[in-house]
């Protein structure tokens, strides 16, 4: 899990990760970090990618918005 921080905002770049495990890397990054919201998720250019995150995110009722393409950024728990 690629965790960096930029701008004073706590990001997960999911580059290079296979999305069977994406799931459980959301979930750990946005509770481990939650006191940091708001947070950013990478996700990059796969639209597969981008709907694994917003499938988990929704299903976990994590409110979050999409300012680009590819960066998801998390608004409240």
């Amino acid at each position: 899990m690629n965790v960096f921080l930029e701008n004073g905002i706590t990001h997960l770049d999911l580059h290079g990760e296979r999305h069977h495990n994406v799931d459980d890397l959301i979930i750990d990054f946005v509770f481990q970090y939650q006191s940091e919201i708001p947070l950013i998720i990478i996700c990059g250019n796969s639209q597969k990618m981008i709907k694994i995150c917003e499938t988990v995110l929704n299903k976990n009722s994590i409110s979050f918005s999409m300012a680009r393409f590819g960066i998801i950024r998390i608004e409240k728990i």
